[in-house]
């Protein structure tokens, strides 16, 4: 794809990520129910298609020919723009993501800075869909919405600047290479830079899933208390654009997570054949990880219960920022040591 114009591969990856967003959208709801029905032994979708196949299809068709209602009250512009700024900065981080190490929309030098650039315009859309519902419950979700992402955001970024010390770079691409190799070279498994590295792994996934307001820290929906939360006045597909905005949160945690960790689209071999298959080899390495990350996301939301309000509160500010500022010190002290 390099030797096409720099216009055309950036359409090509543009509709590519929009199809790839709006598939794992639909169907990792499908993986989701699949998972809740063998957690918690319900009964999953069965009915359209083979083993529910096609539910999430008749799931979409539902929601795009339902009636978008504007309800009186509202700030219709608002409104209308909330759910834009939550799935837009979603989408258009996935131009940085490198799915192998030649099949990345731009591999710029500040892919990481410009991830979590576009991660912090998230919130926005969660707040000012609340505060433009005009309704007391989506109020009180959007501040608790924003109160959790400033809370856990701080823990992540150190955990991040350590990985960008122990790396000298913001390159995502140059930060998978440097875990090439076998696989404890991957990030999670070295030690010998910072012996908090797997404790530093599971910090910035938990972090992750508090990002993306998902159980045990889903307070900002919290259905049995505030009624869908800041979501409560979206009908149709405002409340599917809501949704596909999650998701896609979820698979930019999720690669996120396995780019900084787990050696991206690096095999836990030093192999790797060459031409296209090399291309196929990093990109099925990459989704392996990142789905199986996804898959244990949805173990955790129907494992573990949700938790009080103040109880994540206190497990960021007491628990994992204080951890995050000795590992980023730590890490300091063996790159300067060593």
């Amino acid at each position: 794809m390099n030797e096409l114009p720099e216009v055309v591969r950036l359409l090509i990856f543009l509709v590519g990520i929009i199809g790839f967003a709006a598939l794992n959208a639909a169907y990792l709801v499908w993986v989701e129910r699949k998972g809740a029905a063998h957690i918690q032994r319900r009964i999953g979708p069965k009915e359209v298609g083979p083993f529910g196949l096609i539910q999430p299809l008749a799931d979409g068709v539902k929601l795009m020919t339902k009636q978008l209602l504007v309800p009186a009250g509202v700030d219709p512009i608002l409104f209308k723009v909330a759910p834009i700024l939550l799935l837009v900065p979603a989408i258009m981080s996935f131009l940085v993501i490198p799915f192998s190490e030649d099949l990345v929309g731009r591999d710029i030098n500040i892919g990481l800075l410009m991830i979590f650039a576009f991660a912090s315009v998230n919130v926005f859309g969660v707040l000012i869909g609340g505060w433009g519902s005009n309704n007391k419950y989506a109020v009180i979700s959007a501040a608790r919405a924003v109160s959790q992402n400033v809370a856990y955001e701080i823990p992540m970024l150190l955990i991040v600047i350590s990985i960008v010390m122990v790396s000298n770079t913001m390159n995502l691409n140059e930060i998978i290479r440097q875990q090439a190799g076998w696989f404890f070279n991957w990030n999670v498994c070295r030690i010998w830079v910072n012996p908090l590295m797997p404790i530093a792994f599971v910090v910035f996934f938990i972090c992750s899933l508090a990002e993306t307001n998902r159980a045990p820290f889903d307070l900002a929906e919290a259905e049995s208390e505030l009624i869908a939360g800041a979501y409560t006045e979206y009908s149709g597909m405002g409340f599917g654009v809501f949704f596909m905005g999650e998701y896609a949160n979820i698979v930019i945690g999720c690669a996120l997570t396995t780019i900084l960790f787990l050696g991206g689209w690096q095999s836990p071999i030093p192999w790797s054949p060459a031409g296209l298959l090399g291309t196929l080899w990093g990109v099925s390495w990459f989704l392996v990880k990142m789905y199986f990350l996804i898959w244990t996301v949805v173990w955790i939301r129907w494992t573990y219960p949700r938790i009080q309000f103040y109880y994540l509160l206190n497990l960021s500010w007491k628990i994992l920022i204080p951890f995050a500022l000795i590992n980023l010190i730590l890490t300091a002290a063996m790159i300067k040591v060593f």
